[in-house]
């Protein structure tokens, strides 16, 4: 399989280098704001294509300053003050189908659309937690969430252009979860709409991907769940008349870069020794209900020693990535505990210097395992800086990625203009 296009490289607007870290200086709003704009301003000088702010709603109190990812800037208000300081870079915030409603979402997303001038996107998520601060004492099941997902993006792309220049109409939309009657009162902007951005490659995830998004921010731990991901989404999307390459495959590069190898080891050991062995086995068995903690490290663990797949859990996209390992690998107890599913969010993680995570990017791309990459720094503010000062120069030259930028509008930079 081979690649399209150049690389389409965003930047996540929360600072996981921070994370595990002693030294981490937390930080006001409003100093968290300014982090946040000078970031996305050094992204801009780069050209990358988009920022990306992540959201959840709610909050972790043992995570309270630890720096200033844990500081919840509503997303959207928050990129519409940097749409102010910045002139071409796409801004995609994150909108919960679960927890609001199609008309307000919709003027929220319009509005930045034309405060950045056709730089917004949006990122959809159903939301994995949060329903003991909207009146809910669980979470629906993920079939219940991604059919109101459906529904609310149908009802939000109707209302984008139910207020055109010529004209206005009525959407009279009434369905299992809403009844909106129409039309927004924003205007459609004349670049067209914002683009759609899909987070979570379960299986009803890939479906809604393919049938609704331009791109995916995927969790693909591994090239080889890159490849099935991105093979898969092309199959589907022709199956429901879609191009095959009409969803970008985007997966979070967590990097964790330094000058030599050994700092990079060093950097990455580092940021992950707050998590205990007990910490891992939790999350291990919150992902798959297994407790594998009485089993020795170089035990080898198969699909059969778990449980039905349908079994609920916290995150399905995470689990069914988990599984798909074990069962391809059997591996030992002691790599599963040190997988990004069990470690973090699942993202591909690439240790080195410049080199060794260009070699990566290079070789991931060429392999047909994505068609660009969401930049997770990791561990340090030198691991952001090298990113900037090194890698994205090395993928320039190598003809990966542009030199200048070619519009002014996301869907310009996703080549959808």
């Amino acid at each position: 399989m081979t690649p399209r296009r150049s690389l389409c490289i965003g930047l996540s607007l929360t600072p996981t280098w921070m994370r595990g870290r002693n030294d981490a200086q937390a930080r006001d709003a409003s100093e968290t704001l300014t982090f946040y704009a000078d970031l996305a301003k050094t992204a801009e000088a780069a050209k990358l294509d988009f920022v990306f702010k992540p959201d959840t709603l709610s909050l972790n109190p043992a995570m309270v300053g630890k720096g200033p990812g844990f500081i919840g800037l509503d997303p959207t208000i928050m990129l519409s003050a940097i749409a102010r300081e910045t002139c071409r870079i796409g801004l995609v915030t994150t909108a919960s189908t679960t927890f609001n409603v199609p008309y307000v979402i919709a003027r929220q997303l319009q509005s930045l659309h034309w405060a950045s001038n056709g730089r917004a996107g949006w990122n959809i998520v159903t939301s994995i937690e949060g329903a003991e601060n909207f009146g809910a004492e669980s979470m629906p099941t993920a079939e219940e969430r991604y059919r109101k997902a459906a529904e609310f993006t149908e009802v939000v792309r109707a209302l984008w252009s139910s207020y055109r220049r010529d004209g206005t109409e009525v959407i009279d939309h009434a369905g299992e979860f809403f009844s909106v009657k129409g039309p927004l009162n924003v205007p459609d902007h004349p670049c067209g709409p914002p683009p759609l951005f899909q987070a979570g490659a379960s299986e009803t995830g890939r479906e809604f991907a393919a049938t609704v998004a331009d791109a995916i921010f995927a969790a693909t731990p591994d090239m080889t769940a890159g490849i099935d991901l991105r093979s898969d989404l092309m199959t589907r999307t022709q199956r429901l008349g879609r191009p095959a390459n009409a969803v970008r495959v985007l997966p979070g590069l967590h990097f964790f870069l330094a000058k030599t190898r050994q700092e990079a080891r060093d950097l990455h050991r580092d940021a992950h020794a707050f998590l205990s062995r007990e910490k891992r086995l939790a999350s291990f068995q919150s992902l798959t209900g297994t407790d594998i903690g009485h089993l020795a490290p170089g035990q080898r663990l198969t699909n059969d020693m778990l449980p039905a797949p349908n079994e609920p859990v916290r995150s399905r996209t995470h689990t069914d990535l988990l599984r798909r390992f074990i069962e391809r690998e059997t591996p030992t107890v002691e790599d599963v505990l040190n997988r990004p599913e069990v470690v973090g969010s699942a993202h591909w993680v690439s240790v080195g210097t410049a080199e060794d995570v260009v070699d990566d990017i290079t070789t991931w791309y060429g392999a047909g395992a994505m068609d660009g990459f969401i930049a997770l720094p990791g561990g340090s503010d030198e691991s952001m800086a090298l990113f900037f000062s090194d890698v994205m120069p090395m993928l320039v030259e190598k003809g990966l990625f542009r030199r200048e930028y070619a519009g002014n509008t996301l869907r310009a930079h996703l080549g959808q203009a």
